[in-house]
């Protein structure tokens, strides 16, 4: 098993990353505080609950606690407000409390979902992140939980740090390739904007990877959620560094929020992000070659880069404006400098920006 810490004071929390971990779920979660007095509240999704609800229910009951569950829909959609308010009743009606803990049990819409019913639940109560995704090492890392409101994507959350994430890497065996894909997106996004090495790295065992090697996968999970560990140690609500994790989101987001949370999956979106933000950094002085480079790791991981063209230019340039950085009349973007290294640019001319649009649209030809 790797272990690796958020180290956050009296909030610090484990990131546990192994193999038959959900098994052990019980060891766990008594370990790290969880009371048997009150109920649990598990949220997982119609993809997950088949394969692994069942197996944990009866884990957590043989060892004396009390559980209840919600399976919401997959996908995008239900990290919205009505399904928000559904998971509300479901945890009045299971009579939590405010020792109860919310498990959020699937990828990283589960996790945001979960998470922020637990930010608000009694004003707060604990909860621990259980993915099953490559894509939910970054958004089960942090404490950043929220819903999407129909104009913009996590606009509404808050901050509300886990009491653990446990990662049992074989809950990823069964994620179909595509999935696998737009999971090693935001793998490689810790690498552009803060490893070179490890950047490289993704990119020399792409195939190990998108294959779910074992020993491959759990080193580059260990490495991307250390990453991000290290800088939300730092910086825990995002007045600094940590907006470094963006890279690419601005439009990503965009590109969500316009095609619709189903033609294109996270990851993916995020992928055609920093194609673009690798083309914006060249624009504002990074040297020759930074998009080059950032399109061949990306492509590695069969992932797009380009943007489709029947996307609307002042659509898109909309709904970034909606995105929460978005500040004061100004477009800020997580620009990379060179691979590994990434800076916060808080004044980028729009004009900039439409071209880069336009020219993720050509395939940057």
């Amino acid at each position: 098993m790797r272990q690796l810490t958020v180290q956050l004071e009296e909030r610090s929390y484990p990131i546990l990353i192994g193999s038959g971990l959900l098994a052990e779920a019980p060891r766990f979660f008594e370990q790290y505080g969880l009371t048997k007095k009150s109920p649990l509240l598990i949220i997982t999704d119609e993809n997950v609950a088949p394969k692994y609800l069942a197996g944990l229910e009866q884990t957590l009951r043989a060892a004396d606690y009390t559980v209840v569950s919600a399976v919401v829909p997959s996908g995008e959609t239900s990290k919205s407000l009505s399904v928000y308010q559904d998971m509300m009743t479901a945890a009045i009606e299971g009579k939590l409390d405010r020792s109860s803990a919310i498990i959020a049990l699937g990828g990283g819409v589960v996790g945001d979902l979960a998470g922020f019913v637990a930010a608000t639940y009694m004003r707060g109560i604990k909860f621990v992140q259980v993915p099953t995704t490559i894509l939910a090492h970054d958004s089960s890392v942090g404490g950043k939980v929220a819903v999407n409101h129909p104009l913009a994507k996590n606009m509404i959350g808050a901050f509300h740090q886990p009491e653990l994430v446990l990662y049992d890497v074989d809950t990823l065996q069964s994620l179909p390739p595509r999935d696998v894909s737009a999971g090693l997106s935001e793998m490689l996004k810790h690498g552009l904007i803060r490893d070179e090495a490890f950047a490289h790295w993704c990119e020399e065992h792409a195939e190990a990877l998108l294959a779910l090697d074992p020993e491959a996968l759990g080193y580059g999970l260990e490495r991307g959620c250390g990453i991000k560990a290290e800088i939300v140690s730092r910086d825990e609500r995002e007045n600094g560094e940590r907006a470094l994790l963006n890279l690419g989101h601005t439009i990503g987001h965009a590109i969500e929020a316009i095609a619709g949370y189903g033609e294109f999956l996270h990851g993916e979106a995020i992928s055609i992000g920093m194609a673009g933000s690798a083309l914006l950094g060249e624009k504002l002085g990074a040297p020759a070659g930074l998009y080059d480079d950032t399109v061949r790791m990306l492509r590695s991981l069969r992932l797009p880069v380009t943007m489709p063209k029947h996307l609307d230019t002042d659509a898109l340039m909309e709904a970034m404006m909606h995105d929460k950085k978005f500040r004061e009349g100004h477009m800020v973007f997580i620009i990379p400098d060179r691979i590994g290294a990434a800076r916060i640019v808080k004044d980028v001319p729009v004009s900039a920006v439409r071209d880069v649009i336009e020219l993720l649209k050509k395939g940057a030809e």
